[in-house]
C-alpha cells in the first residue's frame, strides 16, 4: 500500500466517524433547561421527642420460664368443703404424666399373687401398674385389672371448685403376629 492509499483511508474513517456522532446539542440545552427550572424541596427531618429512659422493675419477680422453687409461690387450688376433691399433696406417679389417650393397654401378668397391667406410652415406654396404682392427668386410680382390660377411676374438675368421679375401661387390642395372626 501506498502512502497515498493510506493517507485517503485514515481521512475517509476520521470523515464517517465525524459524521456519525450524534448531535448532543439539544440534550444540553434541555439539561439546562431543567436545571433552571426545578425547584429544590428537600423536606426537614421529623422532629422525634427524647423518650425517657425504661426502668425494669420486674427483676425480683419469678420468671416465666422457671419453675417454682418452692410451693409457696405456686398458684393456691381452691377446695370447697363437702365435696370430692383428689389428693393434692401425694407424690405423682411416673404413669401420671401421661393423659390416658398416650397410654395403650400392652398385657398383663401375675406375680407373687398381684396382678399387674403393663402400659406402653406414645413414647415407647413401658411401665406396670396393678390396683391402686395412679394414672393419667385427671388423678386416676388403677380400680380393677382384668385379663384383657384395666379400670380406671378419675377425678375430673366439674368447674365450681369439686370433682366428679368417672370411670374409663382401657382394653388390649390384638397386633399383627397375635394369637398366630399375620
Amino acid at each position: 500500500m501506498t502512502a497515498l492509499t493510506r493517507l485517503l483511508i485514515v481521512a475517509g474513517t476520521i470523515g464517517l466517524v465525524a459524521g456519525c456522532s450524534p448531535q448532543l446539542n439539544d440534550l444540553v440545552t434541555y439539561t439546562q433547561q431543567v436545571k433552571q427550572t426545578t425547584q429544590v424541596s428537600i423536606e426537614p427531618y421529623p422532629e422525634f421527642a427524647e423518650q425517657p429512659a425504661f426502668v425494669y422493675a420486674a427483676q425480683d419477680l419469678r420468671s416465666p420460664f422457671v419453675r417454682p422453687r418452692n410451693k409457696a409461690t405456686q398458684t393456691e387450688v381452691v377446695q370447697k368443703a363437702n365435696c370430692l376433691q383428689p389428693d393434692f399433696g401425694r407424690q405423682k406417679e411416673k404413669l401420671e404424666e401421661y393423659g390416658l389417650d398416650a397410654l395403650a393397654l400392652a398385657g398383663n401378668f401375675t406375680s407373687q399373687g398381684k396382678r399387674w397391667a403393663l402400659f406402653k406410652t406414645n413414647d415407647g415406654g413401658l411401665y406396670k401398674a396393678s390396683v391402686g396404682s395412679h394414672v393419667g392427668l385427671f388423678h386416676g386410680e388403677v380400680k380393677a385389672v382384668k385379663a384383657n382390660e384395666v379400670v380406671i377411676e378419675q377425678l375430673l374438675p366439674d368447674g365450681a371448685g369439686c370433682w366428679q368421679r368417672k370411670e374409663t375401661t382401657l382394653t388390649q387390642t390384638a397386633t399383627a403376629g397375635e394369637n398366630g395372626n399375620v
